[in-house]
């Protein structure tokens, strides 16, 4: 009597069962999506960036916190004199002493959209939507400075954060989606910015943050050509597997074959 072996890749009896039991409905969507350092290398990197530097604003000298959050501000004067380290390096700190929220901000943001179009492609976005709108937000300060109707010391108000590239994401984000899931998240968005600009009122995030949800929209016909990382398909449509060149030993069988 032969023993009849187990189907490849069910791990036989109990871990087949096992895994077949558990891995199926709603357990399998939630574990398809949760953040991995393989499906989400920018999203979790980024967060790293954030959690040191938010832990270290929490444990240093407030100031020596306050001397380098200045010199990484995306503020006018900043801009001015240092563009490229002010749009870089204020990026990387939080507005507050709190990371937990920006954690789930990513999560539901950048991880998402980062799984649909790779990481490359969600660091373009982040960076987008940071760099737009600063520069249109504190250009619209410069100016006012300028025409007398802000003072001076405007100029010198502190600009550091990450929510100009989570709003850019979720605009991005929402342009892959059903036309019932867009219209949530931005709805959704456009909530929290409005709920935002009626809190502080405050000329740069009363800018910034529809700036960098426009800037994540503006990117939606780029991104559709890259969701989920879809192969082209073949010209004409011939599938793949005949759209291939034959080879050597079947072009060589195919004139034998031919001869009389």
């Amino acid at each position: 009597m032969t023993e009849r072996q187990a189907p490849a890749g069910c791990g036989g009896p109990p871990y087949g069962m096992l895994r077949a039991g558990l891995r199926t409905g709603a357990v399998d969507w939630i574990l398809a999506r949760v953040p991995t350092l393989r499906r989400n290398p920018f999203a979790l990197g980024y967060l790293a960036v954030v959690g040191a530097t938010t832990t270290f604003a929490g444990l240093a000298a407030p100031e020596l916190v306050l001397r380098l959050q200045e010199a990484s501000s995306s503020d006018g004067h900043n801009l001015l004199q240092h563009p490229l380290r002010a749009l870089l390096f204020s990026g990387f700190w939080v507005a507050g002493p709190v990371w937990m929220p920006y954690l789930w901000a990513f999560a539901f943001t950048v991880a998402p959209l980062e799984r649909r179009v790779g990481p490359g492609r969600a660091a373009v976005v982040f960076a987008a939507g940071h760099v737009a709108a600063t520069l249109l937000s504190q250009g619209v300060v410069v100016v006012a400075v300028e025409t007398g109707r802000l003072e001076p010391a405007a100029m010198d108000y502190l600009d550091i954060g990450v929510s100009y590239g989570v709003l850019a994401s979720l605009g991005a984000l929402a342009g892959l989606l059903r036309p019932a899931g867009r219209a949530a998240v931005l709805a959704l968005a456009v909530a929290l910015i409005a709920e935002q600009i009626s809190a502080d009122r405050d000329l740069v995030t009363g800018i910034g943050h529809p700036v960098a949800l426009l800037a994540g929209v503006a990117l939606w016909r780029w991104l559709r050509r890259w969701d989920g990382h879809r192969p082209r398909r073949a010209r004409l449509g011939v599938p793949a597997e005949l759209s291939r060149p034959a080879s050597a030993s079947a072009a060589r069988g195919a004139v034998v074959s031919g001869r009389s």
